[in-house]
């Protein structure tokens, strides 16, 4: 079974959002049922700082040993950092997803809706 977090927000494509109590910012990853789905992930191409996505947009790529996979952006708004140690280290995707796997930090733009919570997620996956 498939850890899912209840204090972060999901989208039906498998990405996780944890948002910052005083600066409104997105830190985003993939969930661990996406990272176990994936297998072993070699290589994280991540966006630029300072890029621009509208919700759904492919935002990054994960690629594994058995493929490669988009990830899509949860939410519409700036990438302001980006998880540098994945260059080196993709594997943290798979060791650790919610805490040092991330992949991005998002300033969101507009209104951030239709996120899924834990138990919405967990529904989603059984």
């Amino acid at each position: 079974m498939s850890l899912v977090p209840d204090n972060l927000n999901y989208t039906e494509e498998h990405e996780w959002l944890k948002f910052g109590k005083k600066d409104g910012l997105a830190r985003v990853g993939i969930t661990d049922y996406a990272q176990d789905s994936l297998s072993d992930v070699v290589f994280v191409e991540l966006p630029e700082v300072g890029d621009q996505f509208t919700r759904g947009d492919i935002m990054a790529v994960a690629e594994s040993v058995k493929a490669a996979s988009d990830i899509y952006a949860p939410i519409s708004g700036k990438i302001v950092s980006i998880n540098e140690k994945l260059e080196e280290s993709p594997e943290l995707v798979n060791e650790s997803p919610y805490e040092f796997g991330w992949m991005v930090l998002i300033e969101p733009e507009g209104e951030v809706n239709g996120l899924l919570d834990a138990a919405s997620y967990r529904e989603s996956i059984d």
